[in-house]
């Protein structure tokens, strides 16, 4: 066996096993890229030091701590609350009305945080509540929470898409310019979907709240709207860089929280910032393991390999697209979004562009492919958050998010086949 073949089958072999006995997944790529060099004879204690600095020696790579931060103030500030109690004002009188409010809110927050965990967590710990008071039954109601969830990393600002950006030196602005119009059509089809699905449930319409109560509730939400105009606004206009957005962005939401709704005082900043802390070590470590083992899978040159495989396929872009996104489908199942950037996005991206792909359509749809991941099993992240937020078990989540996932996979084929769709807004608003 080459050195290459022998390298390939430790990194393959090694994640499964490591991963099957519950190893923490950025140990796992370290110790699959120090098995890796083993194998091509490039062992060398600082040369794995090096990359593992390397993969967080980012300045875009600082979007994420501050896009963190961001929802954790956004969440423990009650600009998170003020955007559900908005759209409850105006839709939560309608039959099947928290299920609308669900989806409003989880576009509107997608605007500001870009982290599904975060979101998702928001959401399901406000409306769950809400929903099993009305009767609303726990397992759809927590699969199209869960549902609602995954739109974060598709709308700007998203930390998928910083890291991607990072990952393949693809432009931030135009990953984040590409996820409008997607995200927008995500929270339609939730809309689609929830409304077939309320065929089979006996819900109460309930009285609408009279205007004056709508608009008080609308100018409460005031500071919230505000924030993604001003980061989305701030990019298109060149006065800010994403990095730099980020920032604002979690400058923002502390101004909001300490002086306008006074929800937190100098005392919550601590556990505030420990908590983000905390998020931001665990994909911070990711990134520097997944730098390991992308060196070394450069060294294989596993995408020649992937190259050789899908040659056949290269003149037909979208059989090659349809191919990798099935493919994608069944790795998003076993890895977390930000592993499956890290490790695939570099090896895939060169063949979509040999095969005259447009980068920022595939990074999309990378990203898209990764965040429907998060709500399938075994892995199922955001799932498991809805689960243990309603504390529902992980089968009744499961059963719940069918009808969601499947509008998402038709969603996933429509882009695949008019890729125009995804292309054409991104080249209008830049």
């Amino acid at each position: 066996m080459s050195p290459e073949a022998l390298a390939f089958a430790i990194f393959s072999a090694g994640m499964l096993v490591l991963m099957g006995i519950g190893m923490n997944m950025a140990l796992a790529l370290v110790l699959t890229g120090a098995g890796m060099a083993w194998a091509l004879d490039f062992w060398d204690t600082q040369l794995l030091a090096q990359n593992l600095v390397a993969g967080i020696d980012s300045f875009p790579l600082l979007a994420v701590p501050f896009f963190i931060l961001a929802g954790e103030l956004m969440n423990a500030g009650g600009i998170s609350r003020r955007i559900i109690d908005m759209a409850q004002a105006w839709v939560g009188h309608i039959r099947g009305g928290l299920g609308y409010v669900a989806i409003g809110a989880a576009v509107l927050m997608a605007s500001m945080s870009g982290s599904a965990l975060a979101d998702t967590a928001a959401l399901a710990t406000i409306l769950l509540p809400m929903m099993k008071r009305q009767g609303y039954p726990m397992a759809t109601s927590a699969g199209l929470l869960a549902s609602g969830g995954i739109i974060a990393p598709i709308i700007p600002p998203s930390m998928p898409f910083v890291i991607y950006g990072v990952t393949t030196n693809t432009s931030i602005s135009a990953l984040f310019v590409s996820g409008i119009v997607p995200g927008l059509i995500m929270g339609a089809g939730l809309i689609l979907a929830w409304k077939w699905v309320l065929r089979r449930i006996e819900l109460p319409a309930g009285e609408p709240l009279p205007m004056k109560d709508r608009l008080h509730a609308t100018a409460k939400a005031f500071w919230a709207m505000l924030m993604p105009i001003i980061i989305i606004g701030g990019m298109k206009t060149g006065i800010f860089t994403p990095t730099e957005a980020a920032v604002v962005a979690a400058f923002y939401a502390l101004v909001v929280a300490l002086f306008v709704h006074r929800e937190m005082n100098l005392g919550h900043i601590h556990t505030v910032l420990v908590q983000a802390a905390k998020t931001t070590a665990i994909v911070m470590f990711l990134c520097a393991g997944a730098q390991v083992a992308s060196y070394m899978i450069t060294l294989a040159d596993l995408p020649g390999v992937l190259s050789g495989w899908l040659g056949p396929l290269i003149e037909s872009p979208r059989l090659l697209m349809a191919v990798m996104m099935i493919v994608l489908v069944l790795i998003g199942t076993a890895l977390d979004l930000t592993p499956t950037i890290l490790i695939f996005a570099p090896v895939m991206l060169p063949i979509a562009v040999k095969a005259g792909i447009d980068p920022v359509y595939f990074g999309l749809m990378f990203v898209l492919n990764g965040a429907i991941g998060l709500i399938t099993p075994p892995v199922g992240t955001v799932l498991n958050v809805v689960a243990g937020v309603g504390r529902l078990s992980l089968h009744q989540v499961i059963k719940g998010v069918n009808p969601f996932l499947l509008t998402y996979l038709v969603i996933l084929v429509l882009f695949v086949a008019f890729p125009s769709l995804v292309i054409a807004p991104v080249a209008w608003m830049r």
